[in-house]
């Protein structure tokens, strides 16, 4: 059997494998191709996990949150354009969209009135930051709410094939 770490500091990879009570051992025989070796080198950060090992550990360790994670933080193309998708609960996400939906509401005229004449004049540029801004926002609460999807997917609490369905 497996030792228990008593590392102070553990990174997302060795936390999701933890949650499910798996040792090295046992996550490399669910995992299947990726050893106990290199399992203790991502964990111990000698060595940064390739997309396609971040891909199956999300899926086996039922961690879909992974794939943002090391998009948003380890992939070089990522660091540049992957914002940080916190994990939130369903009503925080829903609250979160309506607030920036009714201030986007509210904005929409103005986005008409500066963007009509197809530049962004001096005068308007402040305005159109704060509406991108908002934007930014609801593009994070959508994301938000597709990785709470995945998640719940994932735990066995809505049907992938049934939402499938319905969203086609």
């Amino acid at each position: 059997m497996g030792r228990v770490s008593t590392k102070a500091n553990k990174n997302v990879y060795q936390l999701s494998r933890e949650k499910l009570g798996l040792s090295r051992e046992k996550a490399s025989a669910l995992l299947e191709i990726i050893s106990d070796d290199r399992i203790e080198k991502i964990e111990s950060e000698k060595s940064l996990p390739h997309p396609d090992e971040v891909l199956l550990m999300a899926e086996k360790y039922k961690a879909p949150e992974l794939c943002n994670y090391y998009c948003s933080h380890e992939c070089p193309i990522g660091l540049e354009s992957v914002p940080e998708v916190k994990i939130k609960d369903l009503s925080q996400i829903v609250l979160e969209m309506l607030a920036s939906l009714n201030r986007m509401n509210a904005q929409k005229d103005r986005l008409v009135e500066i963007t009509v004449d197809g530049r962004i004049d001096d005068d308007e540029l402040q305005d159109f930051a704060a509406i991108q801004d908002n934007l930014d926002r609801i593009s994070m609460t959508i994301d938000a709410l597709q990785l709470w999807s995945k998640q719940m997917i994932a735990k066995g609490l809505i049907d992938k094939e049934k939402m499938e369905a319905f969203r086609k």
